[in-house]
């Protein structure tokens, strides 16, 4: 038998969020099963076409008893596998249509679930509405006029709300139609400042009743904030009725509905509701990977809750230990919930998915039973089985099912599920969710060394066409190599000819030829994620590139798969590859064989910008050399080489490796390694010539990838400044985005209204600067720049020039200090000068100018850093320099629905506070 998983308790903390199990809200799924999971169940016969008066008595018998079980009702789409799983046949679709002419059967309700029509079955006889007072009524009719959603059908806690804004309750009505599955209540606030930008009035969460009339509470402990949300479906009902009608029909099924629920409790079959797990729209997600059929089956265990379910399973223990006259399961079938007594005295949560006699022990059989919260199935006899009881239902289950990116076409290839399988199982991993769906879509990452690694695209080389791969043998010569890149280490990438090399051409061939006759805007990437494979246009064939880095909807770095070459390209340059050349594609391994020059740097030094320049002169501008493999560094990929052109091989002495030994290219050593020189004027214009040499060697290559990218016609600016950002007049209220806040006599705003402005021009720096052939910088003080810092290009101004080769740069933008190596400055271009620099010095209106301390800077910044607020700007402290002006403004925080904030006034108290302290 399994042993049971438990998740090590330094992880218990990490985590924060979890991952999607995505169950239906109905109250019914919990007797559906797959027909994956039923074992050792032989169909049988089909009630299909023209079943005989004697099947549809027995047919409608049955369906009598499955409503007396579920005396609140059951969706009729649900019905077929309720079905199947009580009596081992199928339920056919001639006898639901029936339905509705069985009145001594059951009633039949119609109701809209999204954009389908389905059917609330209830017992025969028992759906009358109940008449209401004309108070009622009206009181009805207001709550759904005002929160335009009808409540669902399923026993729940709803009292009478007290007042609260209707507007809010629409807008919470708004996200909770987002997540057919439930919200975790602590995650509304985000969600609705986020979508909103105004502040959700946290002391709902303390009583969360007041949205009671708009959504569902589904309370999952005694802490009042743990809970879930539901959206409240709207009801398919006659045009001619109107809303005061409906809501008495609504509520009068209502009532019987949770009246038949009460009666229905002692029942085994009761309709148990354990609460989905939701993802989240942000932050840390992990998992651990228990087991999997294929790729788009992965059963994983999220680590969140993995003190909550050992907590759980002791309680149950516990209870079950105690508890004599707990008795055990009877009359069970497929699809039920059940306490399993297991191995190890453990008690733990199961499905029954299948049943089994015992030939040897007529008095015992066995049940096929699933661990809901650890994922492995195995049988067992009926004495460990007991009832679950009602308490140990809150807890979401814990194991879960979920796809892997990239990996779909290929989800039953044993080969890959065998790589997977060794790559994942039993390990914990980080989650990057692309899609939120019934069974999301992920890609993992295994976090654990140095460097992450992108699970999903490591196990995607194990359908390389072994026969494809060329492997280098040391001191073997080869001819015909052409070099594709240079990197300003030195290392360079060739293709070597090979088969997999004629392979690659013939497949790009056919794809040519397909997309000549197609449009290529059909095959669009719709989403991107790092490590897809995708198709990218360049010099007028497709080539093979791989995402690396996504900057933002429209930008992503990508590497060439059969030259080396990085990039940044627009997604809307990339194409899927058609699916009946995927495998092909995919088949062949990358054709770019990363290459180093033997005996010279990295190995013995960093390579200088002269050296760079001449290496990459002297071998992209030759078709093919000659190269002899002396070593292969397997920890790193890379083959150490001597280059020759054709004439010269194998001369020794001619070899490319020892012509740029021979050749002066090393004596400004120094300054590449950024050491001090006398003159800090020297020392810049050496630096800037190395910047210029160093980003030459990928410029010319990364700028002729596409037709879409284009420079601008003149480097030098034509253009100065940018025109000074407009403010509100004194007095006047202004929408702003508080971007850094170091204390009230300092921080920076940015005009909320221009954010979008300031992102489309950041996306297209990005695109710019990573294609363009870089310009030689002559560095000045109070000179506007580009800068790259963290793999963004900023609008900057140099503030100063430092000896070791670095610069101080002010964000124009942000407002934030930066230091950055002068080989990351360009030349700020004229399409980047137009928009008016957006950062804002301020200080707070208000509260008198002193030396503020670390605790009144500390909550001054939690109250305003990051956030969206209103200004009301008392002065302005003009300058020669748009960025050196200064405001002293009001900060108001309008996100609370009763009152407005203002931040002085919170300082000042805060102020008052920290002197009683003292």
């Amino acid at each position: 038998s399994e042993k049971r998983l438990t998740v090590p308790p330094r992880f218990q903390k990490e985590l924060q969020v979890h991952l999607s199990r995505s169950s239906s809200i109905d109250s019914n799924d919990n007797l559906n099963t797959s027909t994956a999971e039923t074992h050792t169940v032989a169909s049988a016969p089909s009630v299909a076409s023209g079943p005989s008066a004697a099947n549809i008595n027995e047919v409608q018998s049955r369906i009598i008893e499955i409503l007396s079980k579920c005396s609140s009702g059951v969706w009729a789409s649900k019905m077929p596998q309720i079905y199947r799983e009580m009596y081992w046949e199928e339920l056919s679709t001639a006898v639901l249509r029936q339905l509705e002419n069985w009145p001594h059967v059951c009633t039949v309700e119609k109701v809209h679930r999204g954009d389908q029509m389905d059917g609330l079955l209830y017992p025969a006889k028992k759906m009358p509405p109940v008449a209401k007072s004309d108070t009622e009524q009206e009181k009805a009719s207001q709550n759904v006029t005002s929160s335009k959603a009808d409540p669902l059908l399923k026993p729940n806690v709803e009292t009478t709300p007290a007042s609260l804004s209707s507007d809010v309750k629409q807008k919470v009505v708004n996200i909770l139609l987002k997540y057919s599955s439930g919200l975790w209540a602590n995650a509304l606030p985000k969600l609705y400042q986020d979508t909103y930008q105004v502040k959700f009035p946290e002391d709902i969460l303390n009583n969360l009743e007041l949205l009671s009339d708009v959504c569902i509470v589904d309370y999952v402990s005694e802490v009042p904030r743990k809970a879930i949300l539901y959206a409240k479906p709207q009801r398919c009902a006659d045009e001619n009725l109107n809303v005061t009608e409906k809501v008495q029909k609504h509520d009068g099924v209502k009532a019987i509905a949770e009246q038949q629920h009460e009666e229905s409790k002692d029942q085994y079959l009761e309709n148990i509701t354990v609460p989905p797990l939701i993802i989240p729209s942000e932050g840390s997600v992990s998992v651990m990977v228990l087991e999997l059929k294929n790729t788009n089956e992965v059963l994983i265990r999220q680590v969140y809750y993995s003190s909550a379910q050992e907590q759980m399973e002791d309680d149950m223990k516990a209870y079950y230990s105690q508890n004599s006259t707990v008795s055990l399961a009877q009359s069970l079938s497929v699809g039920q919930l059940v306490a399993v007594h297991a191995e190890e005295d453990a008690w733990l949560r199961a499905r029954i998915i299948s049943l089994e006699d015992n030939k040897i022990k007529a008095s015992n059989y066995f049940f096929g039973v699933c661990y809901v919260d650890h994922g492995f199935s195995e049988f067992v006899e009926n004495n460990s089985v007991y009832k679950l009881q009602k308490q140990f239902h809150s807890l979401p289950f814990q194991a879960a099912k979920c796809k892997l990116a990239g990996l779909e076409a290929f989800c039953d290839d044993p080969v890959l599920v065998k790589t997977v399988e060794l790559q994942t199982c039993s390990k914990i991993f980080a989650v990057e969710i692309l899609e939120k769906s019934d069974i999301p879509l992920l890609v993992l990452y295994d976090t654990s060394g140095e460097d992450d690694i992108n699970i999903n695209a490591t196990c995607l080389k194990a359908l390389y066409d072994k026969s494809l791969e060329l492997h280098l043998q040391v001191n073997a010569l080869y001819t015909n190599v052409r070099v594709t890149s240079v990197f300003s280490d030195g290392s360079l990438y060739c293709q070597v000819p090979s088969k997999g090399l004629s392979r690659l051409s013939e497949i790009l061939q056919k794809l040519e030829d397909y997309f000549h006759y197609k449009q290529t805007s059909e095959f669009s990437v719709s989403l991107p994620f790092c490590g897809k494979i995708c198709l990218f246009p360049s010099k007028g064939k497709w080539a093979r590139v791989e995402i690396r880095l996504i900057h933002s909807r429209r930008a992503l770095d990508v590497q060439f798969m059969d030259t080396g070459t990085a990039a940044t390209v627009k997604i809307s340059e990339l194409r899927e590859i058609p699916p009946q050349f995927l495998r092909d594609v995919v088949a062949v391994p990358p054709q770019a064989i990363k290459c180093c020059l033997a005996d010279l740097p990295p190995n013995t030094g960093m390579w200088t910008p002269d050296a760079v320049l001449w290496l990459r002169d002297t071998v992209m501008n030759c078709p093919e050399f000659s190269m002899k493999v002396v070593k292969q560094d397997g920890s790193k990929g890379i083959a150490h080489v001597y280059l020759f052109a054709p004439e010269n091989f194998p001369d020794m002495d001619h070899s490319v490796n020892q012509q740029i030994k021979n050749a002066d290219l090393w004596k400004h050593q120094k300054d590449v390694f950024l050491s001090v020189t006398p003159s800090g004027t020297s020392s810049t214009k050496v630096t800037s010539d190395a910047v210029s040499a160093l980003q030459l060697t990928s410029g010319r290559v990364e700028k002729s990838f596409s037709d879409s990218a284009r420079e601008p016609s003149s480097a030098a600016s034509t253009i100065d400044m940018p025109p000074p950002l407009p403010l509100s007049k004194t007095g006047e209220l202004m929408d702003v985005y508080v971007s850094v806040a170091c204390h009230p006599g300092h921080f920076i705003v940015q005009p909320w209204k221009e954010l979008h402005n300031l992102e489309a021009l950041m996306e297209e720096m990005i695109l710019y600067y990573s294609r363009a052939e870089e310009k030689p910088v002559n560095v000045l003080k109070n000179k506007l720049y580009a800068a790259k810092i963290e793999n963004q290009w900023y609008r900057v101004i140099i503030k100063g020039i430092l000896r070791n080769g670095f610069l101080s740069v002010y964000e124009l933008d942000y407002g934030k200090h930066e230091f950055v190596s002068i080989e990351k400055v360009q030349p700020l271009m004229d399409t980047f000068r137009k928009l008016p620099f957006q950062a804002i010095t301020a200080q707070l209106a208000g509260v008198k100018s002193q030396q503020w301390s670390e605790e009144a800077s500390i909550v001054f910044r939690n109250l305003v850093e990051k956030k969206p607020l209103v200004a009301q700007i008392q002065a302005v402290n003009e300058s020669t320099n748009s960025w050196d002006r200064k405001i002293v403004t009001f900060l108001v925080d309008t996100s609370h629905p009763d009152t407005d904030i203002w931040i002085h006034d919170f300082v000042s108290q805060s102020l008052v506070e920290f002197s009683k302290d003292d």
